[in-house]
């Protein structure tokens, strides 16, 4: 019993929780092709980001004006791996839009989504990812760059910071497992406690990294962990259990009745007390299949790179008739 158990912790610690840590070490230099030996930036990716941003600005239709655009984060850094998105900051003066600067922040946000799920804009492998800046708001980066007046706002800097991979290390496994226990029990069909635990679990991360950037800067144990759930995908994961939640407690299928139920009653309470060597493995086994069919998902099913010949489909995802039960994905 203790082997089969063994084995199977494993497994799911290197198909699940395998991390790139290696990646967050500091380059020697900035990212090529987009950075010339002298650290100014590629005029051509110069014209296509200013482009970009002019564009997404322009399809809002407001009156107010871009102060700057920036690109900062680790693309603007030593600090890059071939991970990291090229952050294209769009710096506005939120109180000329409105005295309430949350409400603005919304805005901006339900904007950016709709502008990500059109495209999929990516240069040199990087993908460029759009953000609304408030003029005000304070912002922690080794490096930043004005696309607009081509010049460094905070030029880069290159650091030999101690980091605590164990620590780091740590941090993720924790709130990785957490995660994957709000979407077992999407899986069990507890909406109202997957959504409720989801959101918990987003503002505790938004928390912890906003508390390691303050008091470390972004080579704290907190923002590394989080740099490694963004690489993982479980921060999009994050994201799908609190939507996917909140539409199944809300929405209605010809069965209303069995909608009804989900809505409003809570699964019955099935754990007992005490330690149950039996019981517990049963749950381990049924979380280690569920873990493994949505690191398939992840990593397969979900992935942005086009399928080219002789690969012109995505695998199937169910499980061959020949094949003994628990193989295969859902």
């Amino acid at each position: 019993m203790i082997d089969i158990n063994q084995k199977l912790w494993e497994e799911f610690v290197r198909d699940t929780k395998k991390m790139d840590l290696d990646a967050l070490s500091p380059q020697n230099e900035l990212i090529s092709g987009i950075w010339d030996e002298n650290r100014r930036l590629n005029p051509e990716i110069s014209q296509k980001l200013l482009k970009i941003a002019q564009d997404f600005f322009e399809n809002l239709d407001l009156d107010v004006e871009m102060e700057d655009i920036t690109i900062t984060g680790s693309a603007a850094s030593y600090n890059w791996s071939k991970y990291s998105d090229i952050d294209l900051h769009i710096l506005v003066n939120f109180k000329n839009l409105d005295e309430n600067v949350d409400l603005v922040q919304e805005f901006f946000r339900g904007k950016i989504f709709v502008w990500n799920q059109k495209h999929n804009i990516e240069i040199f492998g990087h993908e460029v990812e759009i953000y609304v800046q408030d003029i005000n708001e304070s912002h922690h980066s080794l490096g930043v760059f004005s696309v607009k007046n081509d010049e460094w706002i905070q030029e880069p800097t290159k650091m030999d910071p101690k980091i605590d991979l164990n620590a780091v290390k740590k941090k993720a496994i924790m709130l990785m497992d957490c995660i994957d226990r709000a979407y077992d029990l999407f899986d069990d069909q507890n909406y109202k406690k997957s959504l409720k635990c989801g959101q918990k679990i987003k503002e505790k991360v938004k928390k912890m990294r906003q508390s390691g950037l303050d008091s470390s800067g972004i080579y704290s144990n907190e923002n590394l962990a989080f740099k490694i759930l963004r690489r993982n995908g479980y921060l999009s994961d994050l994201n799908t259990i609190i939507d996917k939640s909140y539409d199944k407690m809300h929405s209605l299928a010809q069965n209303f009745l069995k909608k009804l139920k989900i809505y409003v009653s809570e699964p019955k309470n099935s754990e007992k007390t005490g330690f149950h060597a039996l019981n517990e493995l049963e749950k381990f086994q049924k979380r280690v299949k569920r873990r493994h069919s949505r690191m398939k998902n992840r990593l397969i099913g979900r992935g942005k790179q086009r399928n080219v010949p002789p690969y012109t489909r995505k695998p199937s995802y169910k499980r061959a008739k020949s094949s003994p039960p628990g193989a295969g994905g859902t």
